[in-house]
């Protein structure tokens, strides 16, 4: 094989609604993603005598736990093919982010597979490999955006929505998700937090998951009230489980002139970036 190189995008929770718990100790959610290419992974891959990852980020695992290798574990065994390759992650997306980085990975893990072993698995049987990876894993084996329902895996793509120029804040930690949807039934809204649906382009932009993440981690709840304060933005969500808020600008805003503010007036250590949901890998 010829070594080559695959994105794999981030994505955002534009709405999220958690509708019941499950007895698979999941929970049964409808949400509506899409997959913002210009901020993605990298995934290199080249031939081996055998499966070799490396990662360049020293925070992340490159062990067996590491989604990359889970998935190429999973593709050899569904497919019955050894995967003699390495494959190195180069990390742009930050990990507990909220912004899908390690199911991004693991899916473009299957996919780079895939194209090297001409679709030996097929569209189902990948699907079905990707969601016993993770919930959000099926998303990111199509381009766009989907509405997923289950608890994540059921994925219907739906047509693309308006582009958005958004701008992302998120502090130094993460936050895992299975701890989000823990304390979902137990959170109680903080006073002064606005959590109500709100409306932009056509879209309508909610996420559940904003209740018991402001509870524990309330500098995220102050820094959507700091966002939603600010004339340059049109709305703010928490993405995901979080840890990252996002922040859907005004045409005529500047982007790296608000990401300065919030560095000045709220935490110095904010990582930031600015985009659009539409448009090519970056």
């Amino acid at each position: 094989m010829t070594p080559f190189t695959l994105a794999a995008p981030a994505k955002l929770n534009l709405s999220l609604r958690v509708l019941a718990s499950r007895d698979d100790s999941f929970h049964e959610i409808d949400t509506v993603m899409v997959q913002v290419p210009q901020l993605a992974d990298r995934l290199h891959f080249a031939p081996a005598t055998g499966l070799g990852f490396a990662c360049d980020d020293p925070s992340l695992p490159d062990d067996a736990t590491n989604l990359v290798v889970k998935a190429a574990r999973a593709y050899e065994a569904a497919a019955e093919i050894p995967c003699h390759y390495h494959i190195t992650l180069e990390k742009r997306i930050p990990h507990g982010a909220g912004l899908g980085g390690g199911s991004s990975d693991a899916a473009t893990t299957l996919l780079g597979l895939e194209r090297i072993h001409e679709g030996a698995l097929g569209p189902e049987k990948l699907a079905a490999v990707a969601a016993e990876l993770g919930s959000d894993v099926p998303f990111f084996l199509t381009p766009g955006a989907a509405r997923c329902t289950g608890r994540g895996e059921i994925v219907t793509p739906i047509p693309a929505p308006p582009a958005l120029s958004i701008l992302l804040l998120k502090p130094a930690f993460g936050i895992a998700t299975a701890e989000a949807y823990a304390r979902w039934q137990s959170a109680v809204a903080i006073p002064g937090i606005r959590y109500t649906q709100q409306e932009v382009q056509s879209l309508l932009l909610v996420n559940d998951l904003e209740l018991p993440v402001f509870q524990k981690y309330r500098f995220l709840a102050e820094l959507k009230q700091w966002l939603l304060i600010r004339k340059e933005v049109a709305a703010a969500l928490l993405s995901g489980s979080g840890s990252t808020v996002f922040a859907v600008l005004h045409q005529s805003a500047d982007p790296l002139a608000l990401a300065a503010a919030a560095r000045l007036e709220l935490d110095p250590g904010l990582w930031s970036w600015a985009g659009s949901t539409a448009g090519p890998a970056a």
